[in-house]
């Protein structure tokens, strides 16, 4: 089996998708098994949440060090933009990890 390409395992590195099954579709022993594979992976999305949050830090502290050392206001835009929408991501993920730890299964 060939190795994923670059941009699959960057894309896998960053979202978690491609990790969980879609619970909604299916018979009802379908979606059951959707929902327990689901809620086993649930631990994962802690790495991501961790991985969006370092990413957070790193691009407003850049967008930090190009407003303050370089003097570039607007450029600083470019870092701290990202940084604002990972922390959306964050709570995404945040919410997700808390649904599949704290909601019953559905029927």
């Amino acid at each position: 089996m060939p190795d994923p390409a670059f941009r699959t395992l960057l894309y896998r590195y960053f979202f978690f998708a491609w990790l969980y099954r879609d619970a909604s579709r299916g018979n009802l022993l379908e979606r059951a098994a959707a929902w327990r594979h689901n809620k086993a992976h649930a631990h994962w999305l802690l790495t991501y949440m961790r991985r969006w949050l370092w990413c957070a830090a790193v691009l407003y502290g850049l967008g930090g060090m190009v407003e303050v050392v370089l003097g570039w206001t607007g450029a600083s835009a470019f870092f701290y933009v990202p940084s604002a929408l990972s922390v959306t991501v964050n709570a995404v993920i945040a919410a997700s990890w808390l649904g599949l730890k704290a909601m019953p299964a559905p029927l």
